[in-house]
């Protein structure tokens, strides 16, 4: 594969006019949204370095972070920043994780094990192979640099959530596709998936539930007051649930209580007569022995 040209906003133009008409899907969000700003970024150490920063954080954290980074370290080059220690890193906001990272970067660039003199010329792949031998650099941040500060017109970084995301909207599908059905739906993209993927980020900045029109700010309040009553109604069903349990453990709790008791009444009742029997007996002794004597007597008058 030889690299043709870099994205231009004349090749970006030409890129849209292509997919819209292979699919009528993009020719009618572009009719309503337009064509996506051409994203560039500058070449070299700092701009893998600034990727680092954004990995996992806000857009606006990342932000802050780089600023005070490239405050301590100017001008940005690897030289300067092995010279900070990692408290003095870690002072600028930078994690432990990013700043191993950092400094990974920083120390393949100086033995030379990354070349970003050699890149433009690479292939995609052999790119990316070179990219990734640095901590902390992964496909999608080689991607990035590919499209942004190397212009390559046909990348496409399924691993990023914003393009899934749009892919779902865009392209009408019942759930998400995975990364590999992205790669798999994309191919018919080429050889403009770079510009693909710029008018998906773009389509899903300015979707529904991401814009701040009023229809748009209406609908997601509605979507939460209905989240809520949800919840509340799976909440009051589980309290129910919690009583109904507690309820059933009593009347158990009474039932054992009662059974357990159950036998001993039938014993105090045999207490109670045979005492009532006792009494009896003792008070017919004494006739009894009166009706002894009665009978000795008779018999020895006669």
């Amino acid at each position: 594969m030889t690299i043709p040209f870099r994205l231009d906003d004349a090749r970006l133009r030409e890129g849209m006019d292509y997919l819209a008409r292979l699919d009528p899907r993009f020719a009618e969000a572009r009719a309503v949204y337009g064509d996506p700003p051409l994203r560039t970024a500058e070449e070299g150490f700092s701009a893998l370095l600034r990727s680092i920063m954004g990995q996992q954080v806000s857009v606006f954290a990342a932000r802050a972070i780089w600023d005070r980074l490239a405050t301590a370290v100017n001008p940005v080059t690897p030289e300067n920043l092995l010279r900070l220690s990692d408290e003095e890193l870690r002072a600028c906001g930078l994690s432990n994780n990013k700043v191993k990272f950092s400094r990974s970067l920083a120390l393949d660039t100086v033995e030379r094990r990354i070349v970003f003199e050699d890149l433009p010329g690479l292939e995609d792949e052999a790119l990316v192979t070179m990219l990734t031998r640095a901590k902390g650099i992964g496909r999608w941040t080689a991607e990035i640099y590919m499209m942004f500060a190397l212009g390559r017109p046909d990348v496409m970084p399924a691993n990023d959530l914003g393009l899934i995301t749009a892919a779902q909207q865009l392209l009408k599908l019942r759930q998400r596709p995975e990364p590999e059905r992205l790669l798999k739906l994309s191919k018919p993209w080429r050889p403009w998936r770079s510009v693909a993927a710029m008018f998906l980020w773009h389509f899903r900045r300015n979707m529904p539930d991401f814009s701040s029109s009023p229809a748009a700010q209406a609908r997601r309040e509605a979507e939460r007051l209905a989240k809520e009553e949800r919840k509340a109604a799976r909440l009051a069903k589980a309290a129910a649930a919690a009583a109904a349990a507690a309820g059933t453990a009593a009347a158990g709790t009474a039932a054992a209580d009662g059974a357990s008791k159950a036998p001993r009444r039938p014993a105090a009742k045999k207490r109670t007569i045979a005492a009532s029997r006792r009494k009896r007996l003792k008070r017919a002794e004494p006739a009894a022995r009166r009706s002894t004597r009665d009978h000795a007597r008779s018999d020895t008058q006669s």
